[in-house]
């Protein structure tokens, strides 16, 4: 059998399971649980995520190129991803496998790690250790390199992607459709300017700048804010945002939006979610989180249907700025975060994403009725909230990976017993 062949028997085996899986009633019982939950309407129970990937070690070493069949590397990929989901099925928690198959963008620009779209490159010193801290070079050590940066337009490279999607289309469009996605590149963190500040600058030196170089911190801001929008505003004037071009760290549903469907554009931001985090202000006090990012963010936000903000930080003394978001809809509340404090500043004016800490949930040492006690804490501390549980960060499983779906299994018991809406 040549490599084409034996590519399409792997992918047509894998993408006919998870085609059945996709059109399990359970698919749609979590599409209305969600839409519910983020149009903050009464839910029977609480939604439960839990989000990995290939940034996780665990990942890695369980779906990684060598334990892949595929020989193309193309194709391969799509396998990955299909095996990804199928797994996730195993979780049981409240992820949606959507019947189709997702082509992504290719793009014209750059689209390496956050600074190289804006035509700059940097060192990034990795660890030795699998799984270890990686450390930033910044490339704007003086001020005077902002120069240096150039804006990235918003382009779509129609002949590479066209060509991928045929090849995929060759392998399971008989079985799956494809979702060929176009939207802008400015998705999730990349669209967060905290992120890609911290990369540029180095959030050690962002830290220096406040105090001592606040307008030229605020020009470099102002720049990648203006660029982002620019890109934006040219991926939704070229027809290019789909109801599949959005991203809020859970589930894209909502009563007052269109559900996502595959090559559903041309669509306006105002039809999707938009997200934005600050990672790299958890330590920067709310006046400064606001004059120096959060008023930044608010252009680029302000033009989406509904916004959840927040990745890994700690909003606990931010929430009073938050809401001058326009369409906010959701807030992270981290494992370093005051769950407490959070629940009497946000009450039931938006969704709360709860993301309990992973090391106490699955990550070390498997320990049953710690794990109940401190579920049944937080689930006190949140009663009354419109919350769901989104368990993130998750590096190890100590290779056990059917810890997810006993977590998710404790986690429904704990709501039956402990929940009160």
């Amino acid at each position: 059998m040549d490599n084409t062949a034996h590519d399409h028997r792997i992918l047509g085996d894998l993408a006919r399971q998870y085609a059945e899986l996709a059109s399990l009633p359970v698919q749609e019982e979590r599409r209305q649980l969600w839409a519910a939950h983020f149009s903050l309407k009464p839910t029977p129970r609480p939604p439960i995520i839990a989000l990995f990937g290939m940034w996780n070690v665990w990942c890695r070493e369980q779906f990684g190129d060598h334990q892949l069949q595929c020989r193309d590397p193309f194709l391969r990929d799509h396998e990955r991803d299909l095996r990804l989901k199928l797994f996730h099925h195993t979780v049981g928690d409240d992820f949606i496998l959507e019947p189709w198959i997702v082509q992504p963008p290719v793009y014209r620009t750059a689209t390496g790690k956050y600074g190289e779209p804006w035509g700059i490159q940097y060192e990034v010193i990795r660890p030795e250790n699998e799984g270890g801290a990686y450390k930033d070079v910044p490339p704007i050590r003086n001020w005077s390199d902002v120069a240096s940066l150039s804006p990235p337009p918003h382009l779509i490279d129609e002949a590479e992607l066209e060509r991928r999607a045929a090849r995929l289309h060759e392998a399971v469009g008989s079985i799956l459709p494809i979702d060929v996605q176009r939207g802008s590149l400015f998705m999730g963190l990349a669209s967060d300017i905290s992120t890609t500040l911290g990369a540029l600058r180095g959030m050690e030196q962002v830290m220096y700048d406040l105090y001592e170089s606040p307008d030229e911190l605020l020009h470099l801001i102002g720049f990648l804010s203006a660029g982002i929008l620019a890109n934006q505003e040219q991926a939704e004037a070229a027809g290019d945002y789909s109801l599949t071009s959005q991203f809020n760290q859970s589930v894209t549903y909502a009563q007052e939006l269109e559900r996502p469907r595959p090559n559903s554009g041309p669509r306006r931001r105002q039809d999707l979610w938009g997200m934005a985090a600050a990672q790299e202000f958890t330590l920067v006090s709310p006046e400064f989180h606001e004059e120096f990012l959060l008023r930044h963010q608010i252009p680029l936000l302000a033009p989406f249907g509904l916004v959840h903000y927040g990745c890994c930080e700690n909003l606990t003394r931010k929430i009073h700025i938050l809401r001058q978001i326009p369409n906010l809809r959701s807030i992270a509340v981290t494992p370093s975060a005051n769950v407490a404090a959070c629940a009497e500043q946000i009450g039931r004016d938006y969704a709360i994403s709860w993301r309990p800490s992973p090391a106490d949930m699955v990550c070390t040492d498997w320990n049953e009725p710690q794990l109940r006690r401190l579920l049944q804490q937080g689930l006190r501390t949140l009663a009354g909230t419109r919350m769901h549980i989104n368990l993130k960060d998750i590096e190890t499983l100590q290779g056990d990976s059917t810890r997810l779906a006993r977590w998710v299994a404790i986690v429904r018991q704990e709501f039956e017993t402990a929940w009160q809406p």
